[in-house]
């Protein structure tokens, strides 16, 4: 089995980080390889927002917290030092499917460079408050966006879960 498939094959949802930050140069890869993936028609209706700022990554695991309904003491990030946030241009037709495609290819780059993801929803909801709109005029971000979810990355403090076992019946054969 090749690298890529055997990535594909063995990368798990991480539900709990060491705080050690990773590699700058392994975040800048892995933000790459999100850019690299497939987009309708080339489009590219997609963006990353990479959260390294302690600060700010707090404050959205809060409010990203709120909006799930959990106590303030949870951490829906589990604890990973990174957020890389997935935003979809709403004019751009295939968006969803292009911002589901990068998240994809940032969870298997991290497992290839030996770290652990999750993917975190509640962007959607995040980037329809005023302080996430603000977020986006300060970075200098024009355009009408929404929130497709969060990368959170890190060490794993964990060993690597078991697969879940595959469902039947997922697969019909017309030959």
């Amino acid at each position: 089995m090749n690298e890529t498939i055997r990535s594909l094959m063995e990368r798990r949802s991480i539900r709990k980080f060491k705080v050690d930050m990773p590699k700058k140069e392994d975040l800048e890869t892995i933000v790459e390889a999100g850019l690299y993936a497939a987009s309708g028609r080339g489009e590219q209706g997609a963006m990353i927002i990479a959260v390294t700022n302690k600060e700010l990554r707090d404050k959205i695991s809060k409010s990203n917290c709120q909006i799930g309904g959990w106590g303030e003491d949870f951490d829906p990030f589990y604890g990973a030092p990174v957020i890389l946030i997935v935003l979809r241009d709403k004019n751009c037709g295939t968006s969803i499917y292009d911002g589901s495609l990068v998240m994809g290819n940032l969870m298997v780059a991290a497992h290839s460079l030996g770290l652990g993801s999750i993917w975190i929803h509640r962007a959607k909801e995040e980037f329809e408050m005023p302080e996430y709109k603000q977020l986006l005029k300060d970075l200098g971000v024009e355009g009408d966006w929404e929130g497709v979810g969060h990368c959170a990355i890190g060490y794993a403090d964990c060993e690597n879960p078991e697969p879940a076992a595959r469902k039947d019946g997922r697969v019909y054969w017309v030959e």
